[in-house]
């Protein structure tokens, strides 16, 4: 006689429990590695603050950003520094989005790469390039490249607002100038009347002390008896 199949037992209500915990303590461990992971990495290099290799595809940018900020979404952790991870993975995604931003980017790391082999004597077919090794300092290569490459930005954007500065100081001054002109105009036209009136008050007294004089000096010359 064939036996029937036992019906499954579901384990106990304290077993599922503990189950749950379990898996509950074990992704917010991995919340927190993600959000400790971004906030560590260099926030100049988004492909390192996404976890992405340099030269991927459009696709993976944006498959990467959509997991990981569904991962670390401040609504769905605890962890305070969520919100400080999540806008920087944010801004990351953007400024690859963004295909100048993200060309300059690339060519960075390029000329990182390039000098590095420089520095060893290593070309294309060194056997070191495809190493462990050759990643890391390749990464540290890129950071300090990354830091000259801003710290330039950062002296020509200083430059251009001293110069701008100076041009609008220039422009300030000529400002001035005219409106101290035109109110000067404005002054003297103010007075005309008075000017023209005291010209004339001046005027007449020179006249009529000629006549006077005149008179005086004809009296002098008057003969006696």
């Amino acid at each position: 006689m064939a036996t029937k199949d036992a019906a499954p037992v579901d384990p106990p209500a304290d077993a599922r429990d503990a189950l749950e915990v379990l898996e509950s303590e074990a992704k917010e461990w991995e919340k927190d590695a993600e959000i400790d992971r971004i906030l560590k990495a260099f926030r100049l290099d988004a492909y390192a603050v996404l976890g992405l290799k340099p030269g991927v595809p459009e696709s993976d940018i944006k498959n990467t950003y959509r997991k990981k900020s569904l991962l670390i979404h401040p609504d769905k952790t605890k962890n305070p520094r969520a919100p400080d991870a999540f806008d920087r993975l944010k801004k990351a995604q953007t400024e690859l989005m963004d295909e100048k931003h993200r060309q300059t980017l690339d060519e960075a790391i390029a000329d990182a790469r390039m000098l590095l082999m420089r520095e060893n004597k290593w070309t294309v077919d060194s056997p070191e390039l495809r190493t462990d090794d050759f990643d890391r300092k390749w990464a540290e290569k890129t950071v300090k490249v990354l830091i000259d490459n801003e710290q330039r930005r950062r002296r020509q954007l200083k430059a251009q607002m001293q110069e701008e500065g100076r041009e609008q100081r220039k422009v300030d001054e000529e400002v001035d100038l005219r409106k101290r002109k035109r109110q000067h105009e404005e002054d003297w036209e103010a007075t005309r009347d008075k000017r023209i009136d005291s010209w004339r008050q001046f005027q007449k007294g020179k006249t009529g002390g000629s006549d006077g004089s005149d008179k005086k000096k004809k009296k002098k010359l008057k003969p006696i008896g």
